[in-house]
């Protein structure tokens, strides 16, 4: 029961992750257009590239394959997220500035799983079986 508690949790987990670099990829027109409201350099690139971390990211560590690596994606990825798209001390409508520091801190929050689960793994904690595993050969 542990086990399948571990997939699933990896699963639930990692949804957040590949449905955001999907949208990434698919809806990338209006993706760059707000990272360019943010000033992010390279705003179409970064994108494309975030994306692309974000749905391997998410597919590592729901997969159970290279989960260290796919825990290394998202935090790269959430860490500066939050102080580039996120700025909450810049904003002076209250409202903004709520929306803007939940959001900061849930990809803090986020970030922070993400180390946890890469520390664990290279510290040789057990993940559990790979999906694949545990479907076709538990």
């Amino acid at each position: 029961m542990t086990e399948l508690l571990l997939v699933v949790g990896r699963v639930l987990f990692a949804l957040l992750f590949i449905s955001s670099g999907i949208s990434h990829i698919t809806k990338n027109a209006a993706m760059t257009s707000y990272a360019q409201y943010k000033k992010i350099p390279m705003a179409k690139f970064a994108v494309y590239i975030t994306g692309v971390m974000l749905v391997l990211g998410g597919l590592y560590i729901a997969l159970g394959f290279y989960a260290d690596l796919g825990a290394l994606l998202l935090a790269a990825f959430l860490l500066p997220t939050a102080f580039l798209m996120h700025p909450f001390w810049k904003e002076s409508d209250a409202t903004a500035k709520q929306n803007e520091s939940i959001s900061f801190f849930k990809d803090l929050a986020l970030a922070g799983a993400a180390m946890i689960i890469f520390a664990l793994l290279r510290g040789g904690a057990d993940f559990g079986n790979t999906v694949g595993t545990l479907l076709f050969f538990g």
